[in-house]
């Protein structure tokens, strides 16, 4: 065990500006004696001890210092000093009397720090060129508040870089502020290439903290490198993976370069290029083609030119424009076609690609696959107008069509004539001639009256407003259709409606009559019934209907004459109900 007093305290407290500062006073006094006083004090800057803390058995007396409001002792006699600031950074002693034992004192040195929030890099704005005879600036970097002083490096691509190596070039400021901390900034210099263009650089301010060396390090950055294109691009961009008539063609022109160079645009026309700059975006590349067709195919090129170094790059690409051209139709015979003959139609058409053929009617309905369409027996009535559609399988999308009109010729043939006609003597009417002929025909009536003649298609109809006379009505009248191919006649007949009228009103009162009749014989039979003369019910009937031999087996049975009576009268209404049904 130790003899005389011992003081034990750390030589270092470390704590941030603005955090709170614990600095303990340990001893040890012999015979665990009690200590006389405890005193605490701190050393100015004139190397002058100024006291803090008197403390003895009876109570703590607090001296008035600058510190005073920041500081508090604990029950173990640490002091402790809150919102650290940078003029905090002293010595502190503690002093310890133990009467016989004497007295001893120690000290501990408080140490400030303040650490860096962020690290601030700024990228050069404006793009720095690979032709660039001076160094050019990469970035600029800075962290602000820091103590004690810090240092910073740089970095690409996570390499620190070193200044006068590589031809970089690294200039650094340290400031000290009014706060008495510090503030770091640094510029960057350093040549670039090509692959810079993918390079990424950041910043790095290590500092002091508890006696350690740390780092904080800033985002990575990406510099704008103006560097000449090297290689060109030029494609075809279309919606359809082969190019059809019709279709819009993009030509897409791209370079390696940046920024991108100004591109132009030609189309070789057989030995010399045409200029299509003025129809194209030459600051994007593009070329647009609207409506391609056959003459569109051929080769086309895109070339570059670098305003840096004036250099150029040219691409070419083949622009390949699937067409169907030249559908046309043939009739076999070509001559003139009459009715029921037969025809062939022949559709032919050329492509660079496959072709197959569909014909169809003219409502869109699909007659027959292939080339060729046979029609037998043709006639006015046949559908005149068929269409050839063209289609290429392996373009999707690309096809044609061709109408062909047949006029089929012939005699004319009366289709609807208003025959039979009800008409009255003297009677205004109208007779109707309606016939279809090829070449267009004539109507003309063997009895005079006004006509009106019209045509609709390959029909023609002919109304003839005239008085009924008598010799009209006796002979009818004839209408006759003819063109340069034949002649077609038929006939009206006309009907007197009062001699029908005439006919109609006999056969009504032979109707009416023997309605008459049959009622005066109901009545007969039922006068009969009444008077006994006709036997009752059903077995009267049977009486009456059935043959002699069978008479003698119908019975009659009758058990009171009030009962005979009552059903005398019930048999008499069913039989007359009876007669009647089978009247």
């Amino acid at each position: 065990a130790a003899s005389k007093l011992e003081i034990s305290m750390p030589p270092v407290v470390e704590v941030e500006i603005g955090g709170t500062a614990r600095i303990e006073c340990n001893f040890y006094i012999p015979e665990n004696a009690s200590y006389t006083y405890i005193d605490w004090f701190y050393v100015d800057h004139s190397n002058k001890q100024v006291r803090l803390y008197h403390v003895t058995a009876s109570g703590v007396l607090e001296d008035d210092t600058d510190l005073k409001k920041r500081l508090s002792l604990g029950e173990d006699k640490a002091l402790s000093l809150s919102a650290v600031t940078l003029q905090d950074a002293r010595t502190f002693m503690c002093q310890v009397g133990a009467g016989s034992y004497g007295m001893g004192e120690s000290s501990t040195k408080l140490s400030v720090y303040k650490i860096p929030e962020t690290v601030e890099i700024e990228p050069n704005s404006g793009g720095i060129s690979v032709y660039s005879t001076d160094n050019p600036e990469i970035a600029t970097c800075m962290s602000k508040n820091i103590f004690p002083s810090p240092n910073l490096t740089w970095h690409k691509n996570g390499e620190q870089l070193h200044a006068d190596e590589n031809q970089v070039t690294i200039t650094s400021t340290l400031i000290r502020e009014s706060s008495g901390l510090y503030t770091v900034s640094s510029v960057l210099y350093a040549p670039v290439t090509r692959e810079d263009r993918h390079s990424r650089y950041h910043c790095t301010v290590h500092y002091w903290q508890r006696g350690e060396t740390r780092s904080l390090e800033s985002r990575r950055v990406k510099v704008n490198i103006f560097y000449p294109a090297e290689h060109l691009k030029l494609q075809v961009v279309s919606s359809s993976a082969l190019v059809k008539e019709g279709d819009n063609v993009t030509l897409v022109c791209e370079a390696d370069g940046n920024p991108p160079p100004v591109f132009s645009f030609y189309k070789k026309n057989l030995d010399e290029w045409q200029d299509l700059s003025s129809l194209a975006d030459i600051d994007n590349g593009v070329l647009n083609l609207h409506d391609v067709n056959k003459s569109s195919n051929g080769t086309y090129r895109c070339q570059s030119l670098d305003l840096d170094d004036m250099s150029q790059i040219q691409e070419d690409v083949d622009l390949v424009v699937n067409y169907i051209e030249g559908v046309h139709v043939k009739t076999e015979p070509s001559s003139t076609l009459l009715e029921g003959q037969n025809v062939t139609l022949s559709c032919d058409a050329y492509s660079p690609v496959g072709l197959t053929y569909q014909w169809r009617d003219e409502k869109g309905k699909m007659l027959v696959e292939g080339n060729r369409l046979v029609l037998k027996n043709v006639t006015f009535e046949n559908s005149n107008t068929f269409s050839c559609k063209v289609m290429a399988p392996s373009v999707p999308g690309l096809e044609q069509s061709k109408k062909v009109s047949l006029a089929v010729q012939g005699k004319p043939r009366i289709v609807a004539i208003s025959s039979p006609l009800y008409v009255r003597q003297d009677e205004v009417i109208n007779l109707t001639c309606k016939a279809i002929a090829f070449p267009q025909p004539t109507v003309q009536w063997n009895i005079n009256g006004t006509a009106h003649q019209y045509m609709d298609n390959q029909h023609v109809a002919s109304n003839l407003t005239v008085r009924v006379s008598h010799d009209l009505l006796q002979a009818g009248a004839m209408c006759r259709v003819s063109n340069e191919l034949g002649v077609s006649e038929k006939h009206i007949q006309l009907l007197d409606r009062k001699s029908t009228a005439e006919s109609q009103g006999v056969i009504i009162v032979a109707i009416i009559v023997a309605i008459l009749v049959v009622a005066v014989l109901g009545a007969v039979i039922y006068f009969l019934h009444k008077k006994g003369k006709i036997p009752c019910g059903r077995a009267g009937k049977q009486d009456i209907t059935k043959p002699e031999a069978r008479k003698d087996k119908i019975v009659v049975e009758v058990k009171s004459d009030k009962l005979s009576e009552e059903a005398g009268l019930l048999q008499g209404a069913n039989g007359e109900k009876r007669a009647a049904a089978d009247q």
